[in-house]
Protein backbone atom coordinates (compact mmCIF):
# COMPACT_ATOMS: atom_id res chain seq x y z
CA UNK A 1 0.00 0.00 0.00
CA UNK A 2 1.49 3.24 -0.87
CA UNK A 3 2.00 6.10 1.82
CA UNK A 4 -0.18 8.45 2.38
CA UNK A 5 1.74 11.44 3.46
CA UNK A 6 4.97 12.75 2.86
CA UNK A 7 7.45 13.95 5.69
CA UNK A 8 5.51 17.14 5.78
CA UNK A 9 2.19 15.52 5.69
CA UNK A 10 0.86 16.33 2.29
CA UNK A 11 -1.49 13.23 1.44
CA UNK A 12 0.26 11.70 -1.84
CA UNK A 13 -3.26 12.99 -4.36
CA UNK A 14 -2.49 16.52 -3.38
CA UNK A 15 1.08 15.98 -3.92
CA UNK A 16 0.07 14.27 -7.50
CA UNK A 17 -1.90 17.01 -7.75
CA UNK A 18 0.54 20.12 -7.35
CA UNK A 19 3.03 18.62 -9.38
CA UNK A 20 1.19 17.57 -12.18
CA UNK A 21 -0.56 21.34 -12.40
CA UNK A 22 2.83 22.39 -12.64
CA UNK A 23 4.09 20.19 -15.19
CA UNK A 24 0.99 20.67 -17.21
CA UNK A 25 1.49 24.52 -16.96
CA UNK A 26 5.12 24.53 -17.62
CA UNK A 27 5.20 22.11 -20.63
CA UNK A 28 1.05 21.23 -21.65
CA UNK A 29 -0.74 18.46 -20.89
CA UNK A 30 0.48 16.24 -23.76
CA UNK A 31 4.28 16.52 -23.50
CA UNK A 32 4.33 15.89 -20.03
CA UNK A 33 4.79 12.22 -18.96
CA UNK A 34 3.58 10.17 -15.92
CA UNK A 35 7.17 8.87 -15.00
CA UNK A 36 7.46 13.03 -14.91
CA UNK A 37 4.94 13.75 -12.67
CA UNK A 38 5.32 10.62 -10.51
CA UNK A 39 9.22 11.98 -9.93
CA UNK A 40 8.35 15.71 -9.24
CA UNK A 41 5.90 13.88 -6.73
CA UNK A 42 7.96 11.70 -5.35
CA UNK A 43 6.02 8.59 -5.52
CA UNK A 44 6.32 5.61 -7.35
CA UNK A 45 3.72 5.47 -10.60
CA UNK A 46 1.88 2.30 -8.27
CA UNK A 47 1.02 5.49 -6.07
CA UNK A 48 -0.24 7.38 -9.05
CA UNK A 49 -2.72 4.69 -10.37
CA UNK A 50 -3.19 3.66 -7.04
CA UNK A 51 -4.97 7.22 -6.28
CA UNK A 52 -5.78 8.51 -10.35
CA UNK A 53 -6.77 6.02 -13.13
CA UNK A 54 -4.54 7.74 -15.52
CA UNK A 55 -2.80 10.87 -16.80
CA UNK A 56 -6.19 11.58 -18.30
CA UNK A 57 -7.90 11.57 -14.55
CA UNK A 58 -5.17 13.89 -13.09
CA UNK A 59 -6.02 16.48 -15.79
CA UNK A 60 -9.97 15.92 -15.31
CA UNK A 61 -9.28 16.72 -11.18
CA UNK A 62 -6.95 19.53 -12.04
CA UNK A 63 -10.06 21.05 -13.18
CA UNK A 64 -12.73 19.52 -11.08
CA UNK A 65 -11.57 20.83 -7.83
CA UNK A 66 -11.57 24.61 -9.08
CA UNK A 67 -14.88 23.31 -10.24
CA UNK A 68 -16.31 21.92 -7.00
CA UNK A 69 -15.09 25.29 -5.30
CA UNK A 70 -17.18 27.43 -7.65
CA UNK A 71 -20.11 25.53 -7.15
CA UNK A 72 -20.16 25.10 -3.18
CA UNK A 73 -19.38 29.13 -3.13
CA UNK A 74 -22.26 30.22 -6.03
CA UNK A 75 -24.47 27.52 -4.10
CA UNK A 76 -23.63 30.01 -0.73
CA UNK A 77 -24.49 33.21 -3.09
CA UNK A 78 -27.60 31.84 -4.29
CA UNK A 79 -28.50 30.73 -1.09
CA UNK A 80 -27.97 33.74 0.44
CA UNK A 81 -31.31 36.05 2.44
CA UNK A 82 -30.46 38.99 0.01
CA UNK A 83 -31.47 41.13 -2.88
CA UNK A 84 -31.00 39.71 -6.00
CA UNK A 85 -28.71 42.22 -6.96
CA UNK A 86 -26.68 41.52 -4.42
CA UNK A 87 -26.36 37.90 -4.64
CA UNK A 88 -25.69 37.62 -8.24
CA UNK A 89 -22.82 40.63 -8.03
CA UNK A 90 -21.48 38.27 -5.49
CA UNK A 91 -21.60 35.26 -7.59
CA UNK A 92 -19.97 37.22 -11.10
CA UNK A 93 -16.99 39.06 -8.99
CA UNK A 94 -16.03 35.33 -6.83
CA UNK A 95 -15.80 33.23 -10.31
CA UNK A 96 -13.36 35.55 -11.22
CA UNK A 97 -11.39 35.88 -8.01
CA UNK A 98 -11.43 32.05 -7.62
CA UNK A 99 -10.60 31.55 -11.28
CA UNK A 100 -7.45 33.99 -10.72
CA UNK A 101 -6.30 32.19 -7.64
CA UNK A 102 -6.77 29.31 -9.59
CA UNK A 103 -5.23 30.33 -13.17
CA UNK A 104 -2.72 27.45 -14.40
CA UNK A 105 -5.46 24.97 -13.19
CA UNK A 106 -8.22 27.26 -15.49
CA UNK A 107 -5.46 27.57 -18.12
CA UNK A 108 -4.01 23.76 -18.28
CA UNK A 109 -8.06 22.95 -18.51
CA UNK A 110 -9.08 25.10 -21.16
CA UNK A 111 -5.87 24.53 -23.37
CA UNK A 112 -6.43 20.53 -22.54
CA UNK A 113 -9.59 20.16 -22.13
CA UNK A 114 -9.30 17.58 -25.73
CA UNK A 115 -7.23 15.39 -24.69
CA UNK A 116 -10.10 14.53 -22.43
CA UNK A 117 -11.68 10.85 -22.98
CA UNK A 118 -14.92 11.10 -24.03
CA UNK A 119 -16.52 9.77 -20.85
CA UNK A 120 -14.60 12.56 -18.87
CA UNK A 121 -15.16 15.32 -21.13
CA UNK A 122 -19.09 14.62 -20.99
CA UNK A 123 -18.42 14.59 -17.52
CA UNK A 124 -16.92 18.13 -16.97
CA UNK A 125 -19.78 19.49 -19.55
CA UNK A 126 -22.66 18.33 -17.13
CA UNK A 127 -20.78 19.95 -14.28
CA UNK A 128 -20.13 23.34 -16.39
CA UNK A 129 -23.81 23.38 -17.67
CA UNK A 130 -25.04 22.13 -13.65
CA UNK A 131 -22.71 25.80 -12.51
CA UNK A 132 -23.94 28.07 -15.67
CA UNK A 133 -27.52 26.87 -15.15
CA UNK A 134 -27.44 27.86 -11.56
CA UNK A 135 -26.15 31.12 -12.28
CA UNK A 136 -28.34 31.79 -14.89
CA UNK A 137 -31.47 30.90 -13.09
CA UNK A 138 -30.10 34.13 -10.41
CA UNK A 139 -30.51 36.57 -13.79
CA UNK A 140 -33.52 35.18 -14.46
CA UNK A 141 -34.68 35.21 -10.81
CA UNK A 142 -33.93 38.85 -11.46
CA UNK A 143 -35.53 39.45 -14.25
CA UNK A 144 -38.94 37.91 -13.34
CA UNK A 145 -38.43 40.23 -10.05
CA UNK A 146 -38.35 43.62 -12.38
CA UNK A 147 -34.80 44.49 -11.13
CA UNK A 148 -32.85 43.18 -14.19
CA UNK A 149 -33.68 44.02 -17.89
CA UNK A 150 -35.34 41.36 -20.25
CA UNK A 151 -33.87 42.81 -23.18
CA UNK A 152 -31.11 40.47 -23.18
CA UNK A 153 -31.64 36.87 -22.87
CA UNK A 154 -30.73 35.48 -19.44
CA UNK A 155 -28.48 32.89 -21.44
CA UNK A 156 -26.42 35.42 -23.62
CA UNK A 157 -25.66 37.08 -20.25
CA UNK A 158 -23.90 34.25 -18.93
CA UNK A 159 -22.48 33.50 -22.16
CA UNK A 160 -20.72 37.14 -21.93
CA UNK A 161 -19.86 36.85 -18.64
CA UNK A 162 -18.20 33.68 -18.81
CA UNK A 163 -16.65 34.11 -21.75
CA UNK A 164 -14.59 37.35 -20.16
CA UNK A 165 -13.97 34.31 -17.34
CA UNK A 166 -12.26 31.89 -19.45
CA UNK A 167 -10.29 34.31 -21.67
CA UNK A 168 -8.73 35.72 -17.86
CA UNK A 169 -5.51 33.51 -18.67
CA UNK A 170 -4.60 34.67 -21.63
CA UNK A 171 -4.29 38.29 -20.27
CA UNK A 172 -4.27 38.45 -16.38
CA UNK A 173 -0.83 38.54 -14.89
CA UNK A 174 -0.43 38.41 -11.19
CA UNK A 175 1.86 41.32 -11.15
CA UNK A 176 0.03 43.54 -13.84
CA UNK A 177 -1.74 46.62 -12.81
CA UNK A 178 -5.23 45.01 -11.10
CA UNK A 179 -5.54 42.47 -8.09
CA UNK A 180 -7.62 39.83 -8.78
CA UNK A 181 -10.47 41.63 -6.43
CA UNK A 182 -10.15 44.65 -8.71
CA UNK A 183 -10.65 42.84 -11.98
CA UNK A 184 -13.85 40.66 -10.30
CA UNK A 185 -15.65 44.28 -9.84
CA UNK A 186 -14.76 45.62 -12.78
CA UNK A 187 -16.30 42.32 -14.57
CA UNK A 188 -19.02 42.00 -11.90
CA UNK A 189 -20.22 45.93 -12.37
CA UNK A 190 -20.33 45.29 -16.14
CA UNK A 191 -22.64 42.24 -15.88
CA UNK A 192 -25.05 44.01 -13.55
CA UNK A 193 -24.52 46.99 -16.13
CA UNK A 194 -25.63 45.15 -18.77
CA UNK A 195 -28.55 44.18 -16.87
CA UNK A 196 -29.98 47.27 -15.46
CA UNK A 197 -34.00 47.67 -15.78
Amino acid sequence: MPRTTDGDGTPVPQRLLAAATRLFAEQGYDRTSVQEIVEAAGVTKGALYHYFGSKDDLLHEVYARVLRLQQERLDQFADADEPIEKRLRGAAADVVVTTIENLDDASIFFRSMHHLGPEKNKQVRAERRRYHERFRALIEEGQREGVFSTATPADLVVDYHFGSVHHLSTWYRPDGPLSPQEVADHLADLLLRALRA
